[in-house]
């Protein structure tokens, strides 16, 4: 199957993204913030990404654009909470190729892994 960048700075949100992806027949890498996700982006080559928006160091809109500069067909679904829509637009805009709102269920990150790398 894919190998999947989860990038999260809650370690229980991580845990969770990384079981449900796990069930789902992906290999999973992680990171604790966006400099670590451009990061791991860069010398794991996933096939796609899961990443939190609110973060330290580097937020996942930065991570973002700065995994996009370096690959244009990344293909990365921006995890975000409740009442964040300006935020979502705006990563989507960015380049962000789908959105999955906290909490979440296992069918949605079924369906954004889905939609990332089929």
């Amino acid at each position: 199957m894919a190998k999947i960048l989860i990038a999260d700075d809650a370690a229980f949100m991580r845990m969770k993204s990384a079981s449900l992806v796990k069930e789902l027949g992906h290999d999973v890498v992680e990171a604790e913030d966006g400099a670590q996700a451009v990061e791991m982006y860069q010398s794991e080559k996933p096939d796609a990404v899961l990443m939190d928006i609110t973060m330290p160091n580097m937020d996942g809109m930065e991570a973002l654009q700065a995994i996009l500069k370096l690959d244009p067909k990344a293909k990365i679904a921006m995890v975000t909470a409740m009442g964040q829509q300006q935020v979502i637009m705006e990563a989507i805009k960015a380049g962000a190729k789908d959105f999955v709102v906290k909490p979440f269920d296992a069918d949605r990150i079924q369906s954004a892994l889905w939609k990332l790398v089929g």
